[in-house]
């Protein structure tokens, strides 16, 4: 593992659960944060979107390049969703640590505590909704999934619940503002 050059320089890790809104928060985070934050970029062996570029929205990767990495302990985590491989490697994260940029990942619980497991002085925060049921009046308005899928999600959401209970901080998005703010004052601790 390289030497982080700017100790002060940290990992932020962070998760929610599904139709929490963690992405609109992170965005705005680095909207307002970019000077100091890097969003970091994950490796995949799926195929890209229309639009997306390499090494910009992922690193894309074969089957075999993907499994080679593992291999190697390449990884600072990495799952297999439908078919496809996700992970982010430790040479990216250390890079950008050592450039002098505090790194944030969005991830999954599961990914989540790979990464405290290899590198434990990571941060971990979760974003949870100001209630279950409040997350079930948004995952209903998104009007884009059926009732069997949102009934699926709402049971993981329960599971994920249990699992944040492990994170450093947790943070309630009741207001994208807020939620910003609470994790501006993670940072600066």
């Amino acid at each position: 593992m390289s030497y982080n050059l700017f100790m002060n320089k940290k990992l932020y890790v962070i998760s929610g659960c599904s139709g929490v809104g963690k992405g609109t928060v992170i965005n705005e985070f680095m909207k307002r944060n970019s000077n100091d934050f890097v969003l970091s970029v994950s490796c995949t062996t799926r195929q890209p979107r229309q639009g997306e570029v390499d090494g910009v929205n992922y690193f894309f990767l074969t089957h075999d390049e993907f499994e080679k990495n593992i291999k190697e302990d390449k990884f600072l985590e990495h799952a297999n969703f439908a078919g496809n491989y996700y992970g982010t490697k430790k040479k990216y994260i250390n890079q950008k640590l050592d450039e002098g940029y505090n790194v944030v990942l969005e991830i999954d619980t599961q990914g989540a505590f790979q990464v405290k497991s290899k590198m434990p002085e990571a941060i971990l925060i979760f974003i949870v909704p100001p209630s279950v049921e409040e997350l079930e009046k948004r995952l209903r308005g998104r009007h884009t999934e059926d009732e069997a899928t949102i009934q699926k999600r709402l049971a993981q959401v329960k599971i994920e619940l249990e699992r944040s209970q492990k994170y450093d901080y947790t943070v309630i998005n009741d207001s994208v503002e807020r939620a910003v703010e609470e994790i501006e004052k993670i940072t600066k601790k």
